[in-house]
């Protein structure tokens, strides 16, 4: 597609490869169009202390950028201020959600086209770009609570309107997810309740207390989804995790319920999610509704770890229907 010159950055290609534990490919393309490179030996250096952990530990890239010198910023944002930024020569990372296996992704936007009302976002293949409708961007961006990042050199002089540099708390969830890496649950928990007492509109937070409490067995984390699901009704992250808690309890009705609301917003965002849905569903004597959602499991997960004992489930249940 013919790009809007005028509101569209340039961002250089790296392989993706190039997308390590400790440093995503989303902060290494954006440390690499300021200048900077080379930063895959203290990735690897960083990346020791973790093991067999799929995906990125985010915090540790944005430690990278700013042992680097650069100022890196992490808050609520909307479309305006993101188009601010690229007016201004700054790409932003966003955290949007994931398809298939993968709960949640960044990517980054480099520009934006008034005339078309398309977001712009980097893709790393040669001569290639996303392009996505506003409106649907929108939806997308809200169901992860409209995160962006920032990185920029500290000498960048630019107009600071916003207040995007004065709440903590956004960094302070990427900080205790490292800590949730580690095993320190305990320190992951205090973070999460101090980043709450400093900013009670944080859902992100609230959610991240709600699935840890859930994992520990404390009832205290549907009071944590709930008032996360109040702030942002679109948060798909915290049905989920309340379909995971009323699951655990043996609530099928809600979980069901709370699976489905998830679903409804995104069905293509996260396949294991229907299997979860598959088995309240078997526990509701609803068979052919389980299939149904065992079936889409599949086809979201191809790969699945636990493939052939699906199909074994779908084909007795297929039997039993008929």
């Amino acid at each position: 597609m013919k790009l809007d010159s005028e509101h569209t950055l340039i961002l250089p290609l790296l392989d993706n490869k190039k997308d390590h534990v400790c440093l995503p490919l989303a902060i290494n393309v954006i440390l690499s169009f300021w200048g900077e490179y080379n930063l895959e030996r203290e990735a690897e250096e960083r990346s020791r202390k973790y093991k067999d952990i799929k995906g990125s530990i985010f915090i540790e890239g944005i430690e990278i950028a700013e042992t680097r010198g650069f100022l890196a910023k992490i808050f609520k944002s909307n479309l305006l201020v993101l188009k601010k930024k690229i007016d201004q020569g700054i790409p932003s990372i966003v955290i949007m959600p994931g398809l298939m296996e993968t709960i949640q992704h960044a990517t980054v936007v480099t520009g934006y086209d008034p005339k078309e009302d398309r977001i712009i976002t980097y893709v790393p293949e040669p001569d290639t770009v996303g392009s996505i409708p506003e409106k649907k961007f929108l939806e997308l961006w809200e169901q992860d609570g409209s995160l962006a990042i920032t990185i920029i050199p500290n000498d960048l002089k630019i107009n600071e309107e916003d207040n995007t540099n004065k709440d903590p708390t956004y960094k302070m969830c990427f900080e205790a997810e490292r800590l949730l890496y580690i095993g320190r649950i305990t320190e992951a928990i205090e973070k999460l309740r101090k980043a709450i007492d400093i900013n009670k509109s944080n859902e992100l937070a609230l959610d991240m207390l709600g699935s840890i409490y859930n994992e520990i067995k404390s009832d205290e984390a549907k009071d944590y989804f709930e008032a996360s699901l109040k702030l942002n009704p679109k948060f798909y992250l915290a049905y989920r995790g309340i379909g995971n808690y009323y699951l655990r309890k043996e609530k099928y009705l809600l979980a069901e319920k709370y699976y489905s609301s998830a679903i409804s917003i995104n069905p293509n965002r996260f396949g294991p999610i229907y299997k979860n849905r598959g088995i309240v569903r078997l526990k509701l004597d609803d068979n052919k509704g389980a299939v149904s959602d065992l079936t889409s499991y599949l086809n979201q997960c191809p790969n699945a770890h636990d493939k052939n004992n699906i199909e074994l489930a779908i084909k007795e249940l297929s039997s039993k229907i008929m």
